[in-house]
């Protein structure tokens, strides 16, 4: 058992009493007998150690000066393994040096030889006051700090769900398009899992495959909903939504760089032809190379009033013809892998090609 679940369960009448003289040891334990403790003893801190570890306790009495180990080792040792553990150090001499240097070490009190009964009694009620006071107030810490982290947790939830409500909200302007986002991410994920990245990277590339076409809310809608093909000025007006998106979220994800990243960069190119930054391979983030083949996917297979969504398998020769120029080689072999083995669900074609609006969960 830990030392710190055995100092919680120690009875609060008890003690341990660390002197290298019997007589001083004797005469202490009458005295604390006499006030209710039940009482160890030990000649050496060596000894007191291996005391504590069998009879933890919550108050110590231990002379200072021992061969070996003395009474400021012994209290190191003690704060070490038994932090909530009340010591007090006993000195043959008034030393003021002394006890500043027992007291900055972690002990509550301390007594100077030769010393009357009231007075270790009084000692020790302070001593035991103080532990009481220190737990007590670690108790609170503890509680203060799981109450602050529970609501830190439920505003960042309430954050992310702000922020994918706007996704969908923006999604009702672009019918033909509902479900984008989840579906990117679904895809992303399975893309993630294949390459096996860190959880951090994974957590932040869901979010931000979530909420990557969140720049689009400054695309006109007229555009957005153009029953044909764009024009390239419409398709250029399109394709500054990278652009805002990174505006509109680089103040709200500081601490989320990588989701930032694939806000901004997720229609930039394999071969450096892509926007906004004309990145080059591996330049470009893995968690943008990896949404660029799953935001790809979705659209091939995603039907348009113009036209209709393309096979699993037409996507996927799409994909592979392009791997090495728009997209990274690795991720798109990492999306076919998902798909083989059933890591990542396949979209409804049926569904895909029809032209109104369809909710796709």
């Amino acid at each position: 058992m830990p030392d710190t679940l055995r100092q919680a369960g120690a009875s609060e009448r008890a003690c341990l009493i660390v002197d290298d003289e019997p007589g001083m040891r004797a005469l202490l334990r009458r005295v604390m007998q006499a006030d209710g403790f039940v009482c160890h003893e030990a000649g050496s801190g060596d000894e007191a150690l291996a005391v504590l570890a069998q009879h933890p306790v919550p108050l110590v009495l231990s002379d200072y000066h021992m061969p070996v180990m003395d009474g400021a080792a012994l209290l190191a040792a003690i704060q070490v393994r038994a932090p909530e553990t009340a010591v007090v150090i006993i000195t043959a001499t008034a030393d003021v040096q002394l006890a500043v240097k027992c007291l900055e070490g972690g002990a509550l009190d301390y007594l100077t030889k030769p010393f009357a009964a009231d007075e270790v009694r009084a000692r020790v009620a302070q001593a035991m006051a103080k532990r009481r006071l220190l737990r007590e107030n670690a108790a609170y810490r503890a509680q203060l700090e799981a109450r602050v982290a529970e609501q830190a947790s439920q505003y960042e939830e309430l954050f992310l769900a702000s922020l994918q409500s706007l996704a969908d909200a923006l999604e009702v302007k672009d019918a033909y398009t509902w479900g984008h986002s989840t579906r990117v991410s679904r895809y992303a994920m399975a893309i993630a899992d294949v390459l096996q990245v860190s959880d951090t990277l994974r957590t932040q590339l869901e979010l931000g495959s979530r909420l990557h076409d969140i720049g689009k809310i400054g695309v006109r809608e007229a555009v957005l909903n153009k029953p044909g093909p764009l024009t390239g000025e419409e398709y250029a007006h399109v394709m500054e939504h990278p652009v805002i998106g990174w505006r509109i979220l680089s103040p709200l994800l500081r601490d989320m760089p990588h989701a930032l990243a694939v806000v901004r960069s997720h229609h930039e190119r394999f071969d450096g032809e892509g926007t906004p930054d004309q990145l080059i391979g591996p330049c470009i983030p893995l968690e943008t190379r990896i949404t660029a083949v799953a935001d790809s996917f979705d659209a091939m297979t995603s039907g348009r009033p113009y036209r209709d969504g393309m096979s699993v398998e037409e996507a996927l020769e799409e994909l592979e013809r392009h791997a090495g120029t728009q997209f990274d080689p690795c991720c798109v072999t990492a999306f076919k892998l998902a798909l083989e083995r059933d890591h990542a669900l396949r979209p409804d074609w049926n569904v895909r090609r029809r032209r109104e609006l369809t909710l796709v969960a």
